[in-house]
């Protein structure tokens, strides 16, 4: 079956956007609502789990009968056919703080690989979408990736987990990188240190251990503005079976190498 890919994008930014102004608005009361999963340190608030079925809701209005796989809730685990992927709020510890860095992250993937999707910042309002093979945009400009050719000079982000042995592991290698690179930035919600490689604002991302709403959007939108990505689960991904990396080509075949000195194949 074919996709109408410029559909999918407007579905995706018109819900995201919606459940962009309800975590915003609500910010005050839905902190002071919170939960943990993983770890004490990884929280869930009411802000989630409201964002959530506004957009399930949404989407089984605009989409009937596709199924969604959304962090707070789940979902089917097969990656056969249209699904829907969300992340409510990605960056949830920042919200929890009031940091402005926070994002609601929509795709639509077939059989498991992202066709269309939206990224929308509420507080900023800045809305970042793709659909495959038409590039990547932000607030409707075209995006392309930073044209460094040097490690030594380039911007990298990263994340960490939050279960305290990995978190360790992901410290270390990247004070290892460190010395190789301009910088390191962590800015706490991965679809948009994704987005910040597709605009250029950073030169590289590397993390493991996302999950698929983490990078379901944000990894498009960087590979349509040109970066040479990696994701958790590709046949070819040389760091291990957990690991996300977005690189500006320029920089790619050095920035592996340097990540394999520093040991994040083995975090």
């Amino acid at each position: 079956m074919r996709h109408d890919l410029h559909e999918l994008v407007d579905t995706a930014l018109r819900v995201a956007t919606e459940a962009g102004e309800l975590v915003l608005t609500t910010r005050r009361a839905a902190v002071d609502q919170v939960d943990t999963k993983s770890s004490a340190t990884d929280v869930v608030t009411a802000g989630d789990r409201a964002a959530e079925r506004l957009v399930r809701t949404r989407l089984a209005e605009l989409r009937p009968g596709e199924p969604v796989l959304g962090e707070e809730e789940g979902g089917n685990s097969t990656t056969a056919g249209l699904r829907w992927v969300v992340d409510p709020i990605d960056g949830t510890v920042n919200y929890l703080y009031g940091m402005p860095w926070y994002a609601v992250s929509i795709a639509a993937q077939l059989d498991g690989v992202s066709l269309a999707g939206a990224v929308v910042e509420p507080v900023s309002g800045r809305a970042w979408t793709a659909a495959r093979g038409h590039g990547a945009y932000l607030d409707g400009a075209r995006l392309r990736v930073s044209t460094t050719t040097r490690l030594d000079l380039s911007l990298v982000a990263t994340g960490f987990a939050y279960r305290v042995e990995r978190r360790a592991r992901q410290a270390e290698m990247v004070a290892n990188l460190l010395p190789r690179v301009r910088d390191i930035r962590r800015a706490g919600a991965a679809s948009l240190d994704l987005c910040a490689v597709a605009a250029g604002w950073a030169d590289a991302y590397v993390e493991h251990g996302l999950n698929r709403w983490d990078w379901a959007a944000g990894a498009l939108v960087a590979a349509e503005a040109g970066a040479i990505v990696t994701l958790p689960g590709d046949a070819d991904n040389r760091f291990g079976a957990d690991a996300t990396v977005a690189a500006t080509p320029g920089i790619v075949d050095e920035l592996h190498a340097a990540l394999h000195d520093c040991g994040f194949a083995a975090v």
